[in-house]
Order: structure tokens, then C-alpha cells, then sequence
């Protein structure tokens, strides 16, 4: 898993069945001082997260465990929305 913020939305009318009825979000990768570390990627949302947002990203495999994507080809979701990040 992995931090990122939400930076945008997707919308795609054609799509693999497995992801009908998702919302799709652009998130970019944040380092652990919260500062993007210049990569994005696009996450299925399954808690309701906005644009600005600090989210938990799961990557591969555990990504389809989240919500009802058991049976998606997504490969990133976020399962969590970030309230505060301590670092020492």
C-alpha cells in the first residue's frame, strides 16, 4: 500500500464489464513527507474519496479484495482516506 492524492477523475463509457458501476480516479504516488514522487496511476474508489484527498492506494492482488472487485481486472484501489501523517 501506498499514499497518493487524488488528482482527477476518469470517465470511460467503454469498459471491461468488471468495472461498470466503479468510479475511476487519477491519484498521484506521495512520498512520506506527502509530496508527489512524479508518478500517477488510475484507482478504482471504493470508499468515496474527492479530488485533493490523501487516500491509501492497494496495488496488485489485494486491490480486488477491496469492496466488490473480487472478480475486476483493476490492478489499484483506494481503500482508505487519510485524516493525518506522522513521520519522525
Amino acid at each position: 500500500m501506498h499514499l497518493g492524492r487524488v488528482i482527477g477523475t476518469v470517465v470511460s463509457t467503454s469498459k471491461d464489464a468488471s468495472l461498470c458501476g466503479s468510479k475511476l480516479l487519477i491519484v498521484a504516488r506521495l512520498t512520506e513527507k506527502q509530496e508527489p514522487d512524479g508518478t500517477t496511476e488510475i484507482a478504482t474508489d471504493t470508499v468515496g474519496a474527492g479530488y485533493g484527498e490523501i487516500v491509501i492506494v492497494a496495488t496488485g492482488s489485494a486491490a480486488r479484495q477491496a469492496g466488490a472487485l473480487v472478480h475486476s481486472v483493476t490492478d489499484a484501489s483506494i481503500v482508505g482516506i487519510v485524516d493525518t501523517v506522522e513521520t519522525h
